[in-house]
């Protein structure tokens, strides 16, 4: 797939089958992640993959995540500030990360969803709580992802009214 099809196709997934993402893949998508950019090269990311339905089944209780109990796969995008070489950066590198994420699982035929964490207070000490994250460490995003069990069709979401020139 090429890169204009990938981000003109992506969609979000919440449905998906029982069978596992394979190894090999997971690996793609986690290297995707950490090849995105990041300001001053700083890579301040870590990720927590999942993929015991226990664990997985514990994440069904933020809201809105009722879903995930069907994902095969986790993956809990992590900030740490320590690394950052320009302050306040890291929500945007961690977003860089998760984008290049959902974009490699598209292309390799597994679909995803990125579910918010932070700057949800009570979703990154859910997340704490639950993985062992360390304080110095922020939870920012969790994708989950499986074999998808839905193709929703494409959405052209072009808008000429928010496009401004050389100025507001």
């Amino acid at each position: 797939m090429d890169t204009i099809d990938a981000l003109m196709t992506r969609r979000s997934i919440r449905a998906w089958t029982a069978d596992p993402v394979p190894g090999e893949q997971r690996k793609t998508i986690l290297e995707a992640a950490m090849n995105a950019p990041s300001a001053a090269d700083a890579r301040p990311w870590h990720f927590v993959t999942m993929d015991d339905p226990d664990i997985i089944g514990r994440f069904t209780t933020l809201g809105g995540t009722e879903m995930l109990q069907h994902a095969t796969l986790l993956v809990l995008v992590c900030g740490e500030v320590a690394r950052e070489i320009y302050p306040g950066f890291w929500p945007q590198d961690c977003s860089c990360a998760a984008q290049n994420m959902q974009l490699a699982a598209h292309d390799l035929g597994i679909g995803c969803v990125w579910i918010a964490v932070y700057p949800l207070e009570e979703r990154v000490e859910f997340c704490r709580r639950v993985l062992g994250v360390p304080g110095e460490i922020t939870p920012f995003a969790l994708l989950a992802m499986g074999v998808p069990a839905e193709s929703p069709e494409p959405e052209y979401r072009y808008d000429p009214v928010r496009l401004h020139h050389n100025g507001w």
